[in-house]
């Protein structure tokens, strides 16, 4: 990589994967120097972390909003059966 590579934080999620695969594709080409294919692949490490780490909150966030929605659902059914 090069060390103007946009820190992964900065990053949409768009972004970071697209990037992942421009990395798996130049690692898959065999075409790289030792060097090169080591970093590359630490970066592409680092950007699978992270990626996992998004997805893994929004899953919660999915969760809760769910766990919300559900709740407003059986209150309803409660109010209207209790009537």
């Amino acid at each position: 990589m090069n060390a103007d590579a946009k820190p992964i934080q900065e990053m949409t999620f768009r972004e970071a994967m697209n990037e992942l695969d421009v990395i798996v594709r130049k690692l898959e080409s065999n075409t790289m120097e030792l060097e090169d294919s080591l970093e590359s692949y630490e970066r592409g490490v680092a950007l699978i972390a992270d990626l996992q780490k998004r997805l893994a909150t929004a899953e919660q966030k999915v969760e809760m909003l769910m766990g919300e929605l559900s709740g407003a659902q059986d209150d309803a059914v409660r109010d209207t059966t209790l009537s």
